[in-house]
């Protein structure tokens, strides 16, 4: 199944069954209306009294009340070769996805979702923590943010880029996730990075999301135009 469940012109709010903040999904919902749940993501936004107009996901752990009291909003997709979070991704057409509750628990889950980050590099997804917002980098990606920002670049993937704005440069460097890596790099300027391929993923502290949603030209999105 590849046909999307949820077709937006808005951002989508897709929520998992990991901790989730009042505070987070606040923030989340005034740039990301729309908002889908992967499976027991339903029960969290339940209890915060806010319905997903979708659920999507194996249903192994979507408890009954939460099944029945959405019964016609349940999309269950069996099939066992991918996570929750990766046929969500797959299953929502929108600008972009704010995913939150996919961060912050189990190391595994952890990296099961960044997998199907860099599996799906059609898709703009931004995962929110605790702390930071993770993404995949684009071909060419342009930040503004204050000097002394941490950024870290963290390869899925044997990759080469460069960059303007960071203290320690990329240029002639062989990334790789059993190699080099770029964990707590600075701005020093305004950022320009590029990379060779789809396979380095992007954090910055949590309170710069509308800056990386900047960075891809996602304004319009946002304001829903």
């Amino acid at each position: 199944m590849n046909q999307a469940i949820v077709d937006s012109l808005q951002g989508v709010t897709l929520v998992g069954g990991g901790p989730v903040t009042g505070a987070a999904l606040a923030r989340a919902l005034a740039l990301a209306p729309r908002v889908v749940a992967a499976d027991s993501g339903a029960d969290r936004l339940l209890r915060r009294g806010v319905e997903p107009e979708a659920v999507i996901g194996d249903m192994d752990s979507l408890s009954p009340a939460a099944r029945a009291r959405l019964a016609g909003r349940v999309h269950e997709v069996a099939e066992q070769n991918t996570t929750d979070f990766d046929k969500a991704l797959r299953l929502v057409a929108a600008p972009f996805v704010l995913a939150l509750g996919f961060a912050g628990g189990r190391v595994d889950h952890g990296l099961a979702v960044l997998n199907a980050l860099t599996r799906h590099p059609d898709r703009r997804c931004f995962v929110i923590g605790p702390q930071d917002v993770v993404f995949l980098c684009p071909p060419e990606l342009r930040l503004e943010l204050p000097r002394g920002t941490r950024l870290s670049l963290f390869p899925m993937g044997a990759v080469r880029g460069t960059s303007r704005g960071l203290r320690w440069p990329l240029e002639g460097i062989d990334f790789a996730p059993d190699g080099l890596i770029g964990t707590s790099n600075r701005v020093t300027g305004s950022v320009h990075l590029t990379m060779e391929a789809p396979k380095m993923l992007v954090m910055l502290p949590v309170r710069y999301l509308a800056q990386a949603l900047g960075g891809f030209g996602l304004q319009a999105a946002v304001r829903g135009g």
